[in-house]
C-alpha cells in the first residue's frame, strides 16, 4: 500500500547548517498495517511523514501509494489518497466554521466541489451517525463553532474527518502530544478503534514509547535519518520501554533515556 524507496533529504545543503534529515530510507507498509514510529528529536520521523504527505519533496528516492508514484505530486494532489492529523489541535479544522461545515469540507477532500450546498440533509444525517461513534456528544452540536471545542474534542473530530474521504494512508503526527493525559488517552483509544474499523494503513509518529508499544501492529525506531530498528507485532508484544532503550544503546552505542525520547 505504501512503499518508500531510497528516500533521502538534506536541509541547507552546502552550508554550515547542512543536515541530512533522511539517509536512503526504505519502508513498506502492507494494506491495513498500523506502524508506530519513534526516535529522538531530529531523527527524521516528521520528515518521513512530510515526504509521504507531499509537504516536502525528497532529494532522491520515491514514494508510491497503492502502486501509484506520488513523489512529484503536491500535497493537494495527494489529498484523495491521504488523511492526516497534526500535533496542534488547531491545525486540522477551521475554528470559525461549524462542526458540520468542517465535516462537509472533509467529505469533499480531493474532489471537485462545485457550487452545491455544503451541508445537505443526507450529509447531516451521516455526520450525526459518525459523531456518535466518538461518544462525546458532538452529534448534538453540529452548529457549534469548532473553535469552542476543547483540544481533545478537536483532535477527535480531526481524526474522524481524516477518514471521511476513504484515504489509502492515514498519517498521525504526534497527534496526542499537545493534550493532557486524560484527553490523550481518549484520542489514542479512538485512534485504535477508527483504524481497526476502517482497516486503515497507518503511519503514526509519537514520542510516547509506551503508546508506540501498545498501539499498532509494527514499530520502527529512527535515528539520524535512518531506520535502526523494525519490530513486527510478535516482537513488539514482547518489548518494554526499557527494552527499547537498551536496543537503541546496543545499536548506536549511545546513552539514551526515556526523557530524551519523550521530549
Amino acid at each position: 500500500m505504501l512503499e518508500i524507496t531510497n528516500l533521502s533529504k538534506t536541509f541547507f545543503p552546502g552550508t554550515v547548517n547542512e543536515r541530512k534529515a533522511l539517509r536512503d530510507i526504505n519502508l513498506r507498509l502492507n494494506d491495513g498495517e498500523f506502524v508506530t514510529v519513534i526516535g529522538s528529536n531530529g531523527a527524521g520521523k516528521s520528515t518521513v511523514l512530510n515526504m509521504v504527505g507531499g509537504k516536502m519533496r525528497p532529494d532522491a528516492g520515491s514514494v508510491r501509494i497503492a502502486g501509484k508514484d506520488v513523489t512529484k505530486l503536491a500535497d493537494h494532489a495527494r489529498a484523495k489518497y491521504i488523511g492526516r492529523v497534526f500535533q496542534d489541535p488547531m491545525a486540522g479544522t477551521a475554528p470559525s466554521m461549524s462542526i458540520e461545515e468542517n465535516m462537509s469540507l472533509a467529505l469533499g477532500r480531493g474532489t471537485f466541489r462545485g457550487l452545491a450546498s455544503g451541508v445537505t440533509k443526507n450529509k447531516r444525517e451521516q455526520f450525526v451517525e459518525e459523531l456518535k461513534s466518538l461518544e462525546l456528544g458532538l452529534e448534538n452540536r453540529l452548529k457549534a463553532k469548532v473553535g469552542l471545542l476543547s483540544g481533545g474534542q478537536r483532535q477527535a473530530l480531526s481524526l474522524l474527518m481524516a477518514t471521511f474521504s476513504g484515504p489509502k494512508i492515514l498519517l498521525l503526527d504526534e497527534h496526542t502530544a499537545a493534550l493532557d493525559p486524560q484527553r490523550a488517552a481518549l484520542v489514542a483509544r479512538l485512534t485504535e478503534e477508527i483504524v481497526q474499523r476502517h482497516q486503515l494503513t497507518t503511519l503514526m509518529v509519537t514520542h510516547n514509547m509506551e503508546q508506540a508499544l501498545r498501539l499498532g501492529s509494527r514499530l520502527i525506531m529512527m535515528h539520524d535519518g535512518q531506520i535502526i530498528l523494525d519490530l513486527d507485532s510478535e516482537q513488539k508484544a514482547k518489548m518494554t520501554v526499557p527494552d527499547l532503550l537498551h536496543e537503541f544503546e546496543k545499536i548506536k552505542g549511545a546513552q539514551l533515556d526515556d526523557r530524551t525520547m519523550l521530549q
